[in-house]
C-alpha cells in the first residue's frame, strides 16, 4: 500500500495538532509537514515534496485560495484539497478557479477527509454537494479582480489616498473601482460592499 504524504496549512494549532492526529491514524496517510500561513505553503511543499496539500482557507500571509493558486502554478503535481469553516458559495468557485482538487466544509469528519485525500490522488474531484447546489444557486462572482483588491484593501479602513499609494494606482481610479464595486453588490457604501462581498465568499 503506498503512502500518500499530506502537507496541513491550518493557522489555529489546536485543530492543525487535532487534524494532524486523527489524518495521521489512517494506514495510507502520513502527515509531512504542518504550516501555520498560507505564505509558508509553497515554501514546505518545496521541502517536503507532498503528493497532497490539505488547506484552510482563513490564514495569515497567504489565503488558502492563493496558496492553492501558487501550488497549482509552481507544483502543478500537488493535489490540493481545501477545507473551510465557512460554507460560502463564492469561496468554493474561487478555489475551483485556483486549481483546487477539492472543496470541503471543515466540520466533516475525518474519515471523510481521508476519503477525499484518496479520491484526488486518483485524478478525480471532490465538492461538498451541499456547497455546489448553493454555488451554483448564487451565480458568478460579479467582482473583477482590481474591485476585489480595492475593496479587500477598504475593509481596514483605508483612505482612497492610502489604497491607491498600497495598490500603486491614482486616488481617482480607486475610487472609479469602489463606485462600481458597490453598484454591482446593489450596497449603500464601500462598508456594505465589503460585508456582502465577504458574506457571498466573493472576498
Amino acid at each position: 500500500m503506498r503512502t500518500i504524504r499530506l502537507l496541513l496549512a491550518e493557522d489555529q494549532s489546536m485543530v492543525r495538532e487535532a487534524l494532524a492526529a486523527l489524518l495521521g491514524l489512517e494506514p495510507d496517510i502520513e502527515v509531512v509537514a504542518q504550516v501555520a500561513r498560507g505564505d509558508e505553503v509553497l515554501a514546505a511543499a518545496r521541502a517536503h515534496c507532498p503528493d497532497v496539500a490539505l488547506l484552510d482557507i482563513e490564514m495569515p500571509g497567504r489565503t488558502g485560495i492563493e496558496a492553492a493558486a501558487d501550488l497549482h502554478r509552481e507544483l502543478p503535481g500537488v493535489k490540493v484539497v481545501v477545507v473551510t469553516t465557512f460554507g460560502r458559495p463564492g469561496y468554493l468557485r474561487r478555489a475551483m478557479e485556483a486549481g483546487a482538487d477539492a472543496f470541503l466544509v471543515k466540520d466533516a469528519p475525518a474519515s471523510r477527509l481521508a476519503a477525499a485525500v484518496r479520491t484526488v490522488l486518483a485524478g478525480e474531484r471532490v465538492i461538498d454537494p451541499a456547497l455546489a447546489a448553493a454555488a451554483l444557486a448564487e451565480g458568478a462572482d460579479p467582482l473583477t479582480q482590481r474591485e476585489r483588491e480595492v475593496l479587500r484593501a477598504a475593509a481596514d479602513g483605508a483612505t482612497n489616498a492610502e489604497i491607491a499609494g498600497s495598490l500603486h494606482l491614482s486616488p481617482g481610479t480607486v475610487r472609479n473601482y469602489l463606485s462600481t464595486a458597490i453598484q454591482k453588490l446593489a450596497a449603500r457604501n464601500r462598508a456594505e460592499a465589503v460585508r456582502v462581498a465577504r458574506e457571498k465568499g466573493w472576498l
